[in-house]
């Protein structure tokens, strides 16, 4: 064996049970009985031992609001591999002219020499031409079986729902998957126009600017589209109860719905940060917005309920400088938070130890279901022998007050600065290889590879 992990408890979605592993060529060769000596020894004993984290939702070097997000491929991806992620999806955005092809060139050009773990793209469209469908058959045969579509954001990157339906039919007779930011733009802008014009021009103003209501009004508008189209529908950042409502209504008839939330919905911060005085307020900028602790528990029941799959980062970093483009006028602010180096302790900080879900349940929503749905396993996502040896060891008793200092992301800020989380991860190991141990960052950049995925099946 090249490396072993003994003497530690393995948690994956299924089960929890002690067993040693054996990493062989980059993959996991053995899960329990008698693991021969290794090159490399790891003793796990007092810690949990996982598949690393997938997340299947990131922007990095993102062009967006007049500047990009912060973090690039390097810095993002090291920071993800301090927090326990092995794997990410990043969003390839079409630029304005651009084909779905020559988008997806760019940003593999954009992750190549710096990606320190795995990765793979979503290809966003923004525009339609009769040549959609056959880029879409091509990007599926390249491995990027998934799109993305926006609702919200008009005269950015918002799509009607003619092109939205059509991108829904191109998807579904290739095996895509059609993920959808879904507000409702239009009610978005005339909202934010009407609070500038009302002097209304502090960063809380965002979140009175997009109402639940407008959330609900466009997931139900998108599962009424995709309904049409007989495809399958992948609702992202889902906030508040008006959406999961309509995802929930959709799965019980027998819709191939899917859902996800990310941890700035689940409590960790609230809309009440939005209205910290001066301009604090502008480091909660997201959308959608951030909602209240109501709401917060509302996405917890649903993830309970299975009516959401699955939790990403969505981890669109924007500095103060930058933020501060919206100084006067908060529909300048760059909208995201940053959070792929967080994800895994808080989303088991405000989960597991808070009793709202088990180990194996933490395992499926961050590692498991989102390689499932996204086609990486049994690749990624599981510690079955045969898949690549991507392994987090984890603390489930260090404790940790999270501080912009201590992390990796390209950032001056951290979001979540002061948030105490106990579960914390203590070596990241993506194919084999240990790139997080011990606070000692070592994934070089450059090392990550592009994941083919397979098209969409089984779900």
């Amino acid at each position: 064996m090249d490396l072993a992990i003994r003497n530690g408890t393995v948690v994956t979605a299924e089960a929890t049970f002690a067993a040693d592993i054996g990493i062989e060529r980059g993959k996991i060769a053995q899960v329990g009985g008698s693991v021969a000596k290794a090159t490399r020894e790891l003793d796990a004993k007092g810690l949990f031992v996982m598949p690393g984290a997938v997340d299947v939702h990131t922007h990095l070097d993102m062009p967006f609001m007049g500047t990009a997000t912060a973090d690039d491929h390097r810095t993002g991806t090291q920071a993800a591999a301090a927090g326990g992620v092995t794997t990410l999806i990043d969003f390839a955005m079409q630029p304005k002219g651009a084909s779905l092809l020559e988008t997806l060139d760019i940003w593999k050009k954009k992750a190549a020499g710096k990606a320190a773990i795995d990765y793979s793209f979503h290809v966003a469209v923004t525009q339609w031409d009769d040549s959609v469908p056959d880029q879409v058959q091509r990007l599926a045969d390249d491995g990027i079986p998934s799109l993305k579509v926006f609702m919200a954001y008009k005269h950015q990157l918002q799509i009607e729902d003619e092109v939205f339906l059509r991108i829904l039919k191109a998807a579904r007779r290739v095996g895509s998957r059609v993920m959808v930011h879904a507000e409702n733009g239009d009610a978005a802008y005339i909202l934010q126009q009407e609070a500038i014009a009302a002097g209304k021009r502090e960063p809380k103003f965002h979140s009175e600017s997009r109402p639940r209501i407008i959330e609900g009004e466009a997931v139900a508008r998108a599962i009424v589209l995709a309904e049409l189209a007989d495809a399958p529908l992948f609702v992202v950042h889902n906030s508040c109860q008006e959406a999961i409502y309509h995802i929930g209504v959709a799965r019980r008839r027998g819709l191939r719905i899917f859902g996800e939330t990310c941890p700035q919905y689940l409590g960790a911060i609230t809309v009440d940060d939005l209205y910290r005085p001066g301009f604090e307020g502008a480091k909660y900028v997201c959308t959608p917005p951030l909602r209240d602790s109501e709401q917060a528990r509302a996405m917890w029941s649903a993830l309970a309920a299975d009516m959401l799959q699955w939790i990403s980062s969505d981890h669109c970093p924007f500095r103060m400088d930058q933020r501060r483009m919206g100084q006067d006028d908060f529909t300048l602010i760059p909208n995201g938070v940053p959070g792929v180096e967080t994800l895994v302790p808080l989303v088991w900080t405000m989960g597991v130890g808070s009793g709202r879900i088990s180990p194996n349940r933490f395992v499926d929503l961050i590692s498991t279901a989102p390689a499932r749905v996204f086609g990486l396993a049994p690749r990624k996502g599981t510690l079955s022998p045969g898949a690549d040896g991507d392994v987090m060891l984890f603390d489930p008793a260090r404790e940790v007050t999270l501080a912009a200092k201590d992390l990796h992301q390209n950032l001056d800020y951290t979001p979540y600065e002061g948030f105490k989380v106990r579960g914390y991860p203590v070596t990241t190991i993506s194919r084999g290889e240990v790139v997080w141990e011990k606070n000692v960052l070592s994934a070089t950049a450059g090392r990550g590879q592009l994941i083919p995925r397979a098209p969409l099946a089984g779900l």
